[in-house]
């Protein structure tokens, strides 16, 4: 059993990055376009990939709390950043051989169209983070692991239904990654629950009111519906859900009863099935 973040920084570290300089060299990158490209799966990949490069976004707000400022956690969360990022750039690549790249300065651009009220929020955010001090990290890691796992199944969901051989190599090499970052957040989320009883009543208060899906306030929300119902959408997506990942939620100390994952993936999906791609 982990015992310490430390020991939980060390398993993480021990791992081999999916996604080496081999792999990617080893990508049939000239093929992509043999193969066609639904058009409704160009925005999913669009999003995504801006999601995955806006981890620096994250990354900068994170480091400003005391969250952050763990040693262990700030340790992990420098090469999370470095491979999210590079998870983004694959996207883009893979975007521009299937003929769909428009922006090459896609990252400014997608970063300029982030909302001057999230920006407002996020000051809001650190305040109150910093207000509750170390007692915020469980949500922290909670709410990491909750769009970690979540970013895994979308990444299987899209695997499974783009029909693109090339586009399933990479998304594979991608969810190893992501099951690593995900074994670290938990973990962590794990540890710091069961350190302190505020932590839990927080934590179980902030994800069952305020966790919405990973891309919210920075993108239109519409966008995000889109996502959802394309991904979590009908039968087999709920199942995801209800199989893979709100019972992972649930294990969690204080977390027991909590269903905002599919709750809001739910409302999302029916919003998003309104407007399509």
């Amino acid at each position: 059993m982990l015992q310490t973040e430390w020991d939980i920084l060390q398993d993480y570290e021990s791992k081999a990055r999916a996604l080496s300089p081999d792999f990617v060299r080893s990508l049939p990158w000239h093929e992509i376009s043999r193969h066609p490209l639904k058009s409704e799966f160009i925005p999913i990949l669009r999003y995504m990939r801006d999601i995955e490069a806006f981890t620096e976004i994250y990354f900068e707000e994170l480091g400003l709390t005391p969250t952050g400022r763990n040693p262990a956690i700030r340790r992990f969360m420098e090469r999370w950043r470095s491979e999210e990022a590079q998870h983004g750039e694959l996207l883009h690549r893979f975007l521009g051989e299937a003929g769909a790249a428009a922006e090459s300065d896609w990252f400014a651009a997608a970063k300029g169209r982030v909302p001057r009220r999230y920006r407002l929020e996020s000051r809001i955010n650190g305040w109150i983070t910093r207000l509750f001090g170390k007692n915020f990290s469980a949500t922290h890691m909670v709410w990491g692991a909750i769009n970690e796992l979540l970013t895994l199944q979308g990444y299987r969901r899209l695997a499974q239904i783009s029909g693109h051989p090339v586009l399933e190599t990479l998304l594979r090499g991608i969810m190893q990654e992501e099951a690593i970052h995900i074994s670290f957040y938990y973990n962590v989320a794990e540890l710091e629950l069961r350190k302190s009883k505020l932590g839990r009543v927080l934590a179980r208060f902030l994800i069952r009111h305020f966790w919405a899906p990973v891309g919210t306030g920075l993108k239109p929300k519409v966008e995000t519906d889109r996502v959802a119902a394309a991904l979590f959408g009908g039968p087999e997506g709920r199942q995801v859900l209800e199989k893979q990942v709100n019972p992972r939620v649930e294990k969690l100390p204080g977390f027991q009863g909590v269903k905002t994952v599919i709750e809001r993936l739910d409302l999302a999906c029916r919003l998003g099935a309104y407007s399509p791609l």
